[in-house]
């Protein structure tokens, strides 16, 4: 199986989420990663989708299907060289004694600590899923109290974007 990720420009409309979704689940597709928000226009609304797929027939197959859908727009797959982030918050245990070693350590990967408490500090930090796995794993000797991690968003490199063209011909 093959990881892909999918931009897929929307109608920014209730219900449009449930459909998508919907269709990747009749078709046997596990979503990996999901994640939706505003555009550039307050009338759309882009949808980062990263799915294992198995062959590329049914790739397209799945692409032509998501552009039959009235709301959607367009549907582009990403290529890998993409900017593709994701971000994570990390409630980390932390007293006077190590809160300067979690600094550090976040530092380290271009994190900062947004929330200090007496017991504990919550720190964010955005980058490639290796990259966040990579920091949790040296939180975790300090004890993890509570992560949430988003989902993927991406764009295509260069000038041309999902927008270049009103709908794509599936």
């Amino acid at each position: 199986m093959s990881t892909h990720t999918l931009s897929v420009l929307v109608e920014n409309a209730p219900g449009v989420l449930a459909r998508i979704a919907a269709l990747f689940s009749r078709r046997g597709f596990n979503i990996e990663s999901l994640a939706v928000g505003p555009t550039e226009s307050d009338k759309l609304s882009r949808m980062t989708v990263v799915a294992q797929v198995d062959d590329e027939l049914v790739l397209e197959q799945l692409v032509k299907q998501l552009n039959k859908l009235v709301e959607v727009i367009k549907v582009v797959e990403l290529e890998q060289n993409a900017v593709k982030r994701e971000l994570v918050l990390v409630k980390v245990r932390s007293d006077l004694g190590n809160r300067s070693q979690i600094i550090d350590t976040v530092s380290l990967f271009r994190g900062k600590a947004v929330d200090v408490g007496p017991e504990s500090i919550t720190v964010e930090a955005t980058g490639s899923r290796e990259k966040l796995d990579a920091l949790v794993e040296m939180l975790k000797p300090y004890g993890v109290i509570e992560l949430v991690q988003s989902g993927q968003v991406a764009l295509g490199r260069g000038a041309r974007t999902i927008t270049d063209k009103t709908r794509s011909q599936g």
